[in-house]
């Protein structure tokens, strides 16, 4: 279907089949693609993201780049079939390893250029490096490295304010009955003493596609440390981003700047 924003954008939806449910995917493509062989942007989301809470950003990336983009909504989150069990410490791998090897044969993603907000961030670089040979670049935004005390900092505040129901109800307009599970498997796994002990920094030296790494200046889920040592331990060439006045959502808050970043990105690679 056309994008009512992005006339010149075709929307798709698409079933992920795997064994443990059913993934929902949206894919954004140029009516008239300049590149129509060009390797797509696959996007994942952050804790309590979904493809519906990426709004207009994939249709205003598509347009801008012109290049197909790919969302979609992890196992338990938005459209995708549900989960009963907390996901499990090594959620952040674990994704890279058994969902999006799914997404990229169902799809025909032969090569992919992976962009990854906040733990989707982490992902991305499991992503980056596990199938290095297809993966042209890397962008995360936001993204965290190792548990910052800032980080649990945030989100046990987020915690406490998602205990009053209006909260709650915002999160159920895009997660519908799962919204309590969506707000538990990212508090309690965050803030699980174990959980201390995570890190990306054995895995981003072996991500040897071109990175770019955004961060928000006054991020209230982790420092600049978190992007700067991205740029530092990964493979291959890497440029680092810190935007002025911006917090936790850049593509939000900065659409247009984020936009222009990743295209451009994208293009001199």
């Amino acid at each position: 279907m056309p994008n009512a924003h992005h006339p010149t954008i075709q929307r798709q939806d698409h079933w992920i089949e795997h064994p443990q449910g059913r993934l929902f995917a949206r894919r954004w493509q140029p009516r008239d693609a300049a590149q129509p062989a060009a390797a797509p942007i696959v996007l994942l989301h952050d804790s309590l993201g979904c493809t519906a809470l990426w709004r207009d950003f994939p249709a205003q990336l598509c347009a801008a780049s012109g290049r197909r983009v790919v969302a979609y909504d992890r196992l338990g989150f938005g459209r995708s079939d549900s989960r009963g069990e907390r996901p499990a410490l090594d959620f952040v791998a674990d994704e890279a390893q058994s969902y999006f090897p799914a997404l990229r044969e169902q799809l025909g993603l032969e090569r992919f250029i992976v962009f990854g907000h906040s733990v989707g961030g982490g992902m991305a670089v499991h992503c980056a490096a596990d199938f290095g040979s297809a993966c042209e670049a890397l962008i995360t935004e936001s993204a965290q490295v190792f548990a910052e005390a800032q980080t649990l900092q945030g989100i046990r505040a987020a915690k406490a304010l998602f205990a009053h129901p209006p909260q709650i109800e915002r999160l159920q307009r895009y997660h519908g009955a799962k919204a309590n599970w969506v707000l538990d498997a990212w508090t309690e796994t965050w803030l699980h003493p174990q959980f201390a002990h995570w890190s990306l920094e054995s895995v981003l030296p072996r991500v040897s596609c071109p990175v770019l790494a955004i961060h928000g200046a006054h991020d209230e889920y982790g420092s600049s440390r978190h992007p700067q040592l991205i740029a530092q331990l990964c493979g291959g060439e890497s440029r680092c981003e810190i935007l002025p006045d911006t917090r936790h959502v850049p593509h939000r808050e900065r659409a247009e700047r984020i936009v222009k970043l990743v295209s451009e990105f994208v293009a001199s690679v």
